[in-house]
């Protein structure tokens, strides 16, 4: 009973079940993948149609930044040439006021100088009581 015809063809029959069943099986998951595979190439399409336009918007704004950048850059050397600039005059207010300060010593000490000359008693004056005081008898002692 052992003929290998037999047994050939239920080989055949079993393998090609077995195919069957693996093509049944396969059949969704290959539905799966082709859907899978339009959902991808529409999925590049619009990258396609819409990175290039988002590239650009990215570009611009980059350099809109560096453009800002720069301007904040300038502002800021600006402010400090005004900052120098304002400590030069306070500087140089101070200086000012120093010199005043010792003009107003000098005018101060000038003004003093005048007014004790100018109420001090005249040398004129003062000669003429000494002489006065000199014309008084004087004791004098004659032997």
């Amino acid at each position: 009973m052992i003929d290998p015809l037999f047994w050939l063809g239920l080989s055949i029959l079993l393998v090609a079940a077995s195919l069957t069943s693996v093509l049944v099986a396969a059949i969704p998951a290959l539905q799966e993948l082709a859907r899978a595979a339009r959902s991808a190439e529409k999925f590049f399409d619009i990258l396609s149609q819409e990175l290039p336009p988002t590239l650009n918007a990215i570009r611009n704004t980059s350099l809109e930044i560096t453009n800002l950048t720069d301007d904040v850059t300038e502002g800021v050397k600006s402010a400090g040439q005004v900052v120098k600039q304002f400590d030069q005059s306070l500087d140089s207010a101070k200086k000012q006021a120093e010199n005043i300060q010792i003009s107003t010593g000098s005018v101060l000490v000038g003004f003093k100088a005048a007014w004790t000359s100018f109420t001090r008693k005249k040398p004129a004056q003062i000669n003429a009581e000494r002489l006065a005081s000199n014309k008084k008898p004087s004791k004098r002692f004659e032997g």
